[in-house]
């Protein structure tokens, strides 16, 4: 169940995510934005100091999954380079270790150089918003690590231009591409069982429109029939506001709703802001599901 402690120290690789969740439960990763200009909270932890403290309290309120990125994908985000993405995140990722987080750590970066340097700093899991497509390479990385690879749906990179994205049937296509970048990764040397698979809800460099976002959250098992465990993440994101009319800091019960949706669809992981009250709502939702 989310919430217990994780070895984590120089030398020492956690058990796999999907390895954790096959004794039952579910999995919360704890967002640790390092940048300065994040849709959620706008560079409030973009000191070093103040992300290692923020991802510690994350992980006293249920974390057991630190993720930790340094380039943001919201639409209009600069793009950054790589030795700038490194000054961020790795000393982020060191402290995390050297405190004994509790968690494990994600590094949430598109670029091979930050995936390498952030696991040999501690992290075990690469959170690859492109699933292997900017940086084929990041592959052989995770597997010569042992780590944890998630691949996401996203229908053009960050940044590009890709224009308003039509599908035929959303759920059918994000299904039909996660196949494909699973079967990528296992042929580039990733164990099946240390990958992970996101639908990548949202708008913006997401590509998915409310109806769409919707649609997938409601046939979310579709999702879940590929065999891996799903992350989603639904948290404060745009198309929760266009629900509600709310503003960004204002969509937790929005965020817990769409979070018990896809629970019960089948989702494990949980990538979320707000960690302490999604726990309790999907604590309550598991219990009363499956005892």
């Amino acid at each position: 169940m989310a919430g217990r402690q994780l070895a984590q120290g120089p030398g020492v690789t956690p058990a796999g995510v999907a390895e954790r969740l096959a004794s039952g439960g579910f999995e919360l990763m704890g967002v640790v934005n390092v940048t300065p200009d994040s849709f959620s909270d706008a560079g409030r932890y973009f000191d070093t100091e103040l992300a290692v403290k923020h991802a510690l309290e994350l992980v006293d309120q249920g974390a057991t999954i630190l993720d930790v990125g340094g380039e943001s994908t919201r639409p209009g985000a600069s793009p950054v380079q790589a030795q700038e993405e490194e000054r961020r995140v790795l000393p982020v990722i060191e402290a995390l270790v050297a405190a004994g987080a509790g968690a494990q750590i994600s590094v949430d970066t598109m670029k091979a150089s930050v995936a390498r340097r952030a696991l040999a700093a501690g992290a075990t899991l690469v959170n690859d918003v492109t699933a292997l497509r900017a940086a084929p390479e990041i592959a052989e990385l995770v597997a010569e690590a042992g780590a944890d690879l998630c691949l996401m749906h996203m229908p053009a990179l960050p940044r590009s231009d890709a224009g308003p994205v039509s599908y035929g049937d959303v759920v059918d296509e994000v299904a039909r591409f996660l196949h494909e970048r699973l079967e990528f990764a296992v042929a580039r040397g990733v164990p099946e069982e240390r990958i992970i698979l996101d639908p990548g809800f949202g708008g913006g460099s997401f590509g998915k429109n409310l109806a769409q976002n919707l649609e997938l959250l409601r046939r979310l098992p579709t999702l879940a029939a590929l065999g891996r465990p799903l992350l989603v993440g639904t948290s404060r994101k745009g198309f929760l506001g266009e629900l509600t009319g709310r503003g960004v800091h204002e969509r937790l019960a929005a965020t817990i709703a769409s979070n018990v949706l896809a629970y019960t669809g089948g989702a494990r992981i949980f990538r979320v802001h707000d960690v302490a009250a999604v726990r309790d709502a999907l604590t309550v939702t598991a219990a009363t599901l499956h005892g």
